[in-house]
């Protein structure tokens, strides 16, 4: 599920809530995540799964340049938290449960009508 450029889809609400979602990688891309770059482009977000032994998900925005959306899901891929338009120099909640984080431009999740307990499905994107 996460090898490639995926599509994040709401489906409870049928809209697409990113067309081209980037996964992190291992442990050295989840460090470095969006870190020096000046923007998102409309679109676009990067994924993010939890490692096994870690018992929550916690985000920084630690030298980030842009505000961004961060949308927390559970196992079974529903929305457990938003933090919307985190700005630098901020961190997000601290969720627990969580097992994705999926890190998008500013505004994305309201854009997409995305709220907690939706349903996020992922697609390869074309």
């Amino acid at each position: 599920m996460v090898d490639g450029i995926l599509r994040a889809i709401n489906r409870t609400r049928g809209t697409i809530l990113c067309e081209r979602l980037e996964p992190a990688g291992g442990v050295a891309g989840r460090g470095r995540g969006l870190l020096g770059r000046n923007r998102l482009e409309p679109g676009h977000g990067m994924l993010f799964r939890r490692g096994r032994l870690e018992p929550f998900m916690l985000m920084h925005m630690f030298f980030m340049r842009f505000a961004i959306d961060i949308v927390f899901l559970d196992r079974a891929g529903r929305v457990i938290r938003i933090n919307r338009e985190l700005r630098p120099w901020r961190i997000s909640s601290l969720v627990l449960g969580a097992r994705w984080a999926l890190e998008l431009e500013a505004g994305a999740a309201a854009r997409a009508a995305t709220r907690i307990g939706d349903l996020i499905a992922f697609e390869t994107a074309e």
